[in-house]
């Protein structure tokens, strides 16, 4: 057990790697709920590929949260990177494109 200054960096650290394991499964879970067409209309990688991307990424941020590897360690900070990337660049250009389906009106989705 640790105490003092190291136990609350400790602390921190592991609070950090919660911190972007949530923000890795939102990158996916976005990922999933979009639709394959809006990626190529958008001019950006496949669904699939992005969905493999964020899937090693969630590992990652994963084996970071559950205190497997360091947050220090690159993997960690590499899975948070793609999905942060994903969520500044190509969430926003497929955003645009719906989630799919066909429940649309005459007026637009209901």
């Amino acid at each position: 057990m640790i105490s003092g200054a190291q136990g609350v960096v400790a602390y921190l650290f592991w609070a950090v790697a919660i911190a972007a394991f949530v923000v890795e499964v939102w990158a996916f879970v976005d990922a999933v709920r979009r639709p394959a067409a809006a990626y190529s209309a958008a001019g950006k990688l496949t669904k699939q590929l992005w969905l493999i991307i964020l899937g090693i990424a969630l590992l990652f941020g994963l084996a970071g949260a559950v205190q497997l590897v360091s947050i220090i360690q690159m993997l960690p900070i590499i899975g948070f990177i793609a999905a942060a990337v994903y969520l500044a660049d190509v969430r926003p250009a497929v955003r645009q494109y719906g989630r799919g389906g066909s429940s649309s009106g005459p007026y637009g989705p209901w």
